[in-house]
């Protein structure tokens, strides 16, 4: 299924395409599961940083000064959805460790899927901060919306979601409760089943990601 908007982006590559095989499959362990969220969290943050702020500085070779470009620090802030979202925080953070991390819980009703948040920890300066806002599924998008909202209201201006899978409807919802928001993801599929699950997605991801079910 294809969906046009130039605030959301389905990655495209060799490579997510091959490991989303292996994550979707049910045969996969949760050790294994962990590890290509991981993997695939890292290639989504190259992906989402291509504009990522810099600043001129200037190093020392062992044989010159040479003009070069860091990411500021500060500059980038990783925040996970509690609790999937901690499966992709490694792999994010390994592409750059000086990024700061926040946490936000938020805890989804079964009957309703309306999100509410229940924790929330941010680094001081969160506000001047691009945030890359992260969770394996991206289904009716009510979590990513209320995590987005709590965000806005702490005065955050640059928010991207990063997700690993995505329903059309999620997609949508997002794009139209945010207006400035940028989704990226590694799939979008066919849409949600009657219990609000994405079709053919790769189930729970937080239970395959921490060996709950």
């Amino acid at each position: 299924m294809e969906l046009e908007n130039k605030r959301f982006t389905v990655i495209q590559h060799p490579l997510v395409a091959h490991k989303m095989s292996y994550l979707r499959d049910e045969a996969a362990r949760p050790t294994e599961f962990r590890q290509l969220v991981s993997e695939l969290a890292a290639i989504e943050a190259y992906e989402a940083l291509r504009d990522a702020p810099l600043k001129d500085v200037t190093v020392r070779t062992p044989l010159a000064d040479v003009p070069c470009q860091r990411i500021p620090s500060g500059a980038i802030t990783v925040v996970p959805i509690l609790r999937a979202g901690l499966g992709m925080l490694e792999g994010v953070h390994r592409t750059l460790p000086a990024a700061s991390v926040g946490h936000l819980g938020m805890d989804r009703d079964e009957t309703t899927h309306e999100a509410h948040p229940y924790y929330a920890k941010f680094p001081p300066r969160i506000a001047e901060s691009t945030v890359l806002l992260v969770d394996p599924m991206l289904a009716t998008g009510g979590s990513a919306i209320a995590a987005l909202k709590y965000l806005r209201d702490a005065g955050v201006q640059d928010i991207r979601l990063l997700v690993l899978v995505a329903a059309p409807e999620g997609v949508q919802a997002v794009l139209e409760a945010d207006p400035n928001v940028r989704i990226w993801t590694c799939a979008l599929d066919d849409g949600l089943n009657e219990d609000a699950y994405i079709l053919p997605g790769l189930g729970d991801a937080g239970d395959r990601i921490f060996g709950t079910l």
